[in-house]
């Protein structure tokens, strides 16, 4: 897989406090590590969209890591909102995660991260365009 990084996303992620580039660095990991396990993926493309780090994949559906000064203690991870990923991951990890309506997944900064769950979330996001025609996009 290859990744493809602009200088934009280390501007960005500066600016944010020092807990936060931690959650980020820790969300960015799992993200290439998720993409790497992928057979069909060939890139992944690290970018900045409104303003925040975003992935996207040959084969899937964007997805952006979203900090606000308004909510310092919270971080999300955003998905685009006409796809049926937010509403798939309600239904298939209930209670698992905080929602954000149907486009994110709200973590609060100081507890870990539902790993085994989020994979799967990220491995959906990334593969979408192969697996939004299958029940529960094959989760």
């Amino acid at each position: 897989m290859d990744l493809r990084s602009p200088s934009l996303i280390e501007n960005v992620v500066n600016g944010y406090p020092a807990s936060v580039q931690l959650r980020f660095e820790e969300f960015r990991q799992l993200i290439t590590e998720v993409a790497s396990n992928i057979e069909d993926l060939k890139r992944l493309d690290e970018e900045i969209k409104w303003g925040e780090p975003s992935y996207k994949s040959n084969i899937g559906s964007p997805v952006r890591f979203g900090w606000s000064s308004k909510r310092p203690d919270q971080f999300g991870i955003y998905f685009v909102c006409s796809t049926s990923l937010v509403e798939t991951f309600q239904k298939v990890f209930p209670g698992v995660f905080t929602l954000d309506g149907n486009r994110g997944l709200i973590f609060d900064i100081n507890l870990a991260l539902s790993r085994e769950p989020l994979e799967r979330c990220l491995e959906a996001a990334l593969r979408y365009k192969k697996l939004k025609d299958l029940p529960f996009l094959g989760l």
